[in-house]
């Protein structure tokens, strides 16, 4: 196991300086130029100039690089263009307000697809399996943006459930905190709740008809007892690679939730970033977004002996 997490650990810092190369040259590639957006389209081209030597664009792209590379290694991830405010601050106030919702998305997916998947396996070709498939059906094809317009104008507007925008810090305060989380999560979990949906019912299909549950029914093992301790708990290493890819996208993915229930999340920095074309944020959103797709899987593969001690992380059984 310690030499398992060493390898991954010296492959994730190469994935992040191969990461940090492709950012760099990827944003300096969007149409536009920062220190003319930044001086204003009616600037003189003295100004302009003196803008662009003052942000250190005048530079080749290289030295631009390295001089990136070096303040990251030293935890320095630069100032924003745009508002001239550390970039760590920025990030260390909108990241939390975006794991705080994917978060609550997850737990929310999780417990509907599982409960969705076991339900349309326990009764195959009855009405529960139909109602849970067109479920999934519903939450695979149906745009987000769609179903939050939608959630808005009935549960918050008409009905008055749940509010229509705003934020409070969780740690304030956490039941109005997650009460105004809830309805974003339910909206940016439902696509993932039919994945696992479908996903669960077709591992607990191929499990149940297994040679140890068969074996478990001859020894008179009650019906529950053999689908949650032997169909289900095969069914979660399927659940927990779902969760563990989907976390890092719903990071990266909740920009168009955030914006619809006006949370300033980390989609919200992402959008105002690559409209000012503010080099620095961009840099250190793909950064942090890779950094937890890196760390997630890792810990979903450690997670795997967990949950089937049959298996073992680095290949070994």
């Amino acid at each position: 196991m310690p030499r398992y997490i060493f390898n991954r650990l010296w492959q994730s810092a190469l994935t992040l300086v191969l990461a940090s190369i492709v950012v760099f040259v990827g944003v300096r590639a969007i149409p536009g130029d920062p220190a003319l957006a930044m001086a204003g389209e009616e600037a003189d081209p003295a100004t302009v100039a003196a803008t662009r030597e003052r942000l250190g664009l005048d530079k080749s792209i290289l030295v631009q690089y390295f001089s990136f590379l070096g303040n990251l290694f030293r935890g320095d991830l630069g100032n924003s263009l745009r508002t001239g405010a550390p970039v760590t601050d920025l990030i260390g106030a909108t990241l939390p307000v975006t794991l705080w919702l994917a978060t609550y998305a997850i737990v929310i997916a999780v417990i509907v697809g599982v409960l969705a998947g076991v339900i349309a396996e326990r009764f195959r070709g009855r009405w529960p399996e139909w109602i849970a498939n067109i479920f999934a059906i519903v939450g695979l094809s149906v745009p987000n943006f769609w179903l939050g317009i939608l959630a808005i104008m009935y549960l918050s507007v008409i009905l008055g459930w749940f509010p229509a925008s705003g934020y409070v810090p969780v740690l304030d305060n956490p039941i109005t905190g997650l009460y105004y989380l809830t309805l974003p999560a339910i909206i940016l979990g439902i696509s993932l709740a039919a994945v696992i949906m479908r996903q669960t019912r077709a591992s607990m299909i191929e499990s149940m008809g297994s040679d140890y549950v068969r074996t478990a029914r001859a020894k008179g093992l009650g019906r529950f007892r053999i689908l949650f301790r032997y169909g289900l708990r095969n069914s979660l290493i399927v659940v927990m690679t779902i969760v563990g890819l989907q976390l890092g996208g719903l990071i990266s993915g909740a920009v168009v939730t955030e914006r619809i229930f006006g949370l300033p999340g980390f989609g919200k920095l992402t959008l105002d970033a690559v409209f000012t074309r503010d080099y620095p944020v961009i840099q250190a959103v793909v950064l942090v977004v890779t950094l937890a797709y890196i760390l997630i899987n890792l810990a979903v593969d450690v997670l795997y002996s967990v949950i089937n001690p049959r298996i073992r992380v680095g290949g070994r059984k």
